[in-house]
C-alpha cells in the first residue's frame, strides 16, 4: 500500500514528470520489440493522469487510509488560474499516528478531496482538519472535507436551502396544498440530520393545514 502511495503521490503532483517517463517507458518498450502500437497508449494515459490523477489518489486513500488531522500553514496564491479562479500552493502538517507531525504540499490542482465532486474545497489556514493517509507515507493525503467543520456547515447550508425556496412559495400562497406539502417535505429532510424544535412546530402546523 505504501508503495502505490508513494506512486499516486508522484503522479497527482507532479504531472509532467509523469508524462515524461510515460514517455520513455512506452518508447522504450517500443524500440525493443519494434512494434508501433506500444506509442499509441502514451497520450490517453497522460490525459487521463492530468484529469483524474488526484481523483483516483483520493479515491485510494479514502478507502484504504487511517483516519487523522492536519494543519495547513501557509497559502500562498499563484499567478497562473483554473476557471478564472487564482491557483493556489498549500503547505500543510499531517498528524502521524504516533502523535507526531510530518510536512506535506498540494496545490489546488494536485489535491486529494473526499468526497469526489466537481469542486475544490480547501479548509482554512491554522484550523484541524480530518484526512485519510496510508500509514508509513503519511505526505500523501486526501482531504475529508465534509467531516470537517466547514464541510458539516456547508452541507447544512445546502440542506436549508430547499426550505427557502418552500417557504417563498407556501408565504406566496399559504392555503396551496402543493406548496404546504413541499414545504413540509423539505423541513422533514432537514429533521432527519439536524434537530430542530422550531421546524418540528412548523411541521405541525403544516399537518393542520393538508387536506
Amino acid at each position: 500500500m505504501i508503495f502505490i502511495s508513494k506512486i499516486l503521490f508522484f503522479t497527482s503532483h507532479h504531472g509532467f514528470y509523469t508524462a515524461i517517463i510515460v514517455v520513455l517507458i512506452f518508447g522504450i518498450l517500443s524500440s525493443l520489440t519494434k512494434k508501433w502500437w506500444f506509442l499509441i497508449p502514451i497520450l490517453p494515459l497522460i490525459i487521463l493522469n492530468g484529469i483524474g490523477g488526484q481523483f483516483l489518489n483520493a479515491w485510494f486513500l479514502n478507502k484504504y487510509g487511517v483516519e487523522s488531522t492536519a494543519i495547513i500553514t501557509s497559502d500562498v496564491e499563484t499567478n497562473s488560474t483554473l476557471n478564472e479562479q487564482y491557483i493556489h500552493d498549500y503547505e500543510a502538517i499531517v498528524k502521524k499516528q504516533d502523535g507526531k507531525y510530518i510536512s506535506t504540499f498540494f496545490s489546488t490542482m494536485t489535491a486529494a478531496i473526499y468526497p469526489i465532486e466537481n469542486a475544490i474545497r480547501i479548509p482554512q489556514v491554522d484550523k484541524p482538519f480530518p484526512i485519510k493517509f496510508i500509514s508509513g507515507y503519511e505526505k500523501n493525503i486526501v482531504i475529508l472535507y465534509n467531516k470537517s467543520d466547514e464541510g458539516k456547515n456547508l452541507l447544512k447550508y445546502q440542506k436549508l436551502a430547499p426550505i427557502n425556496a418552500a417557504q417563498i412559495k407556501y408565504n406566496a400562497d399559504p392555503t396551496n396544498q402543493e406548496f404546504i406539502r413541499e414545504y413540509k417535505s423539505a423541513l422533514q429532510d432537514y429533521l432527519k440530520e439536524y434537530d430542530d424544535p422550531d421546524y418540528e412546530m412548523k411541521i405541525k402546523q403544516l399537518e393542520s393545514q393538508t387536506e
